[in-house]
């Protein structure tokens, strides 16, 4: 039986952590943090719940496949409910699209604004499913070792779209702005802009309007109190408030970490921190990657939370609402290009009290609102209100009410915290964006190349962004943890 230490709790590490148990290793998670789930943490206050990252459940087929592979289903850990609608996207004052929840009534909603519309999103979802066939099924479950993992007939098939782009494959088809923006934003989940992403990742609008959208009782924390249960079940020990401060290596072999002071020995250790957090860990002489290969890589972005109990139920919005009320193309551009505060952000709100009896006091309303932003922002207290009166106030002139003078409460998370809380390169919320340059193999390895028995998982290499990715990530490490330990 080996030892094995794993950094960090997020979904990737506990997903890793179960496989790991399974397997016969004697497993212990080490979280900085005083609670378990690394980004997808859960804020409370007043009676209000909120979750602190994660908010759209996509892909129900990834973490049934999870589950599976310990012989449970994920309704013996939480319960899940699908939403109708999904979502709503606001362009404007009374002026929105409501995305349903079966694909027949989203051609409808299209052909209404568009005519011919429906046709042309008939056969970009038939290629998105294709894609998703692939990704999905195949592709993503492949642990970016070499090049030759993307050489299956199928893949081959789909090589022209990994050079066309999510933006070029839509605007070909689509002229209407408003449609244009519904189809381009699920790439934002993949943290780039739709113009650097490839076509073949069309598969997230599948994602989108072939699967749905759904939403687990209590909240994402259910789920990673899931995995935890599951985690547990199978052997695993938690540890919170365990600040690693450096990963021990002799003869060029991981051998253990050093926690709060204390040395803790290990045969594995693998990290679901940041990478490029993890590698400070070590001596210079054993990184993989120098500061100048992360200052040159596209990262996702960062994002300006704010989570807010507000005494009254709000009104004209769903459970996902997405204003797209401002230039799409502009705050794109001051997130990748020319990196500053947005003039005009884009921004999301989510209400799940809506949804959801347990997540506020009744009466009350539970809404959280993300602003994505260029990572490595300036952070300070006075900007942060800035700009939740910016969208606030555009917030009731959209919906046509008022809220500000209803907040009883609000609290705000940044660039500063992402980098406090989760060690996070220049506070990026999202990982690595997946761009053509930085897609599987070309991803940060999830086995270092110069210590023997040191591992990676997570965001920031194979699969990518995304809660679906970070099981999978945690999936394949677990794999190659045990064909080292086979040889």
């Amino acid at each position: 039986m080996k030892k094995v230490a794993i950094i960090g709790s997020g979904f990737s590490s506990l997903a890793a952590s179960c496989y790991l148990a399974q397997a016969g290793n004697n497993v212990t998670v080490y979280e900085k943090n005083q609670t378990i789930g690394g980004r997808a943490r859960q804020f409370k206050k007043d009676g209000f719940t909120f979750d602190m990252g994660p908010t759209w459940y996509w892909m129900p087929d990834v973490f049934e496949r999870f589950f599976a592979d310990f012989g449970k289903v994920p309704s013996d850990f939480y319960e899940l409910e699908k939403l109708n609608p999904a979502y709503r996207v606001f362009f404007g004052t009374d002026d929105y699209i409501t995305i349903e929840h079966t694909l027949e009534k989203i051609y409808a909603a299209f052909e209404k604004e568009e005519s011919g519309s429906s046709i042309k999103l008939q056969k970009f979802i038939d290629q998105a499913l294709d894609n998703y066939n692939i990704a999905i099924k195949d592709l993503v479950y492949r642990p970016g070792v070499s090049p030759l993992e993307l050489v299956t007939v199928k893949a081959m098939l789909k090589i022209s779209q990994f050079f066309s782009t999510i933006s070029k494959e839509v605007r070909s088809e689509f002229k209407n702005p408003k449609l244009i923006s519904i189809l381009e934003f699920p790439v934002l989940f993949l943290g780039a802009k739709p113009s650097k992403t490839p076509a073949f990742y069309s598969f997230m609008n599948y994602a989108d309007f072939g699967l749905g959208t759904f939403h687990p009782k209590k909240g994402m924390y259910s789920v990673v109190n899931g995995i935890k249960s599951l985690a547990e079940e199978l052997g695993v020990i938690i540890k919170t408030d365990q600040n690693v401060e450096k990963i021990t290596v002799e003869n060029g072999k991981a051998t253990g970490l050093i926690i709060n002071g204390v040395k803790v020995e290990a045969d594995m250790v693998l990290s679901g921190a940041d990478y490029h957090h993890t590698e400070t860990l070590l001596d210079e002489k054993h990184r993989q990657y120098s500061e100048k290969y992360w200052q040159k890589k596209t990262f996702a972005p960062s994002a300006l939370l704010f989570y807010v109990g507000f005494n009254k139920k709000i009104e004209n919005v769903d459970h996902h609402t997405l204003f797209f009320d401002v230039d799409f193309e502009k705050h794109s551009q001051e997130i990748y290009d020319a990196p500053k505060w947005p003039d005009d952000p884009l921004f999301y709100a989510s209400f799940p009290s809506k949804t959801d009896t347990n997540i506020s006091p009744e009466g009350k309303e539970a809404g959280i609102f993300l602003i994505p932003l260029a990572p490595g922002l300036d952070d300070i207290p006075e900007i942060r209100e800035e700009y939740f009166e910016k969208i606030m106030d555009r917030f009731e002139k959209i919906t046509n009410q008022e809220v500000k003078k209803y907040v009883i409460f609000k609290e705000s998370f940044c660039v500063n915290d992402f980098v406090s809380d989760y060690n996070s390169y220049k506070g990026n919320a999202y990982g690595l964006a997946n761009t053509l340059m930085q897609t599987a193999f070309l991803r940060p390895k999830l086995k270092s190349s110069k210590v023997k028995n040191l591992f990676f998982t997570g965001q920031l290499t194979v699969p990518g962004p995304g809660v679906p990715p970070a099981l999978i990530s945690g999936k394949l490490v677990a794999g190659l943890i045990e064909k080292e330990q086979r040889n």
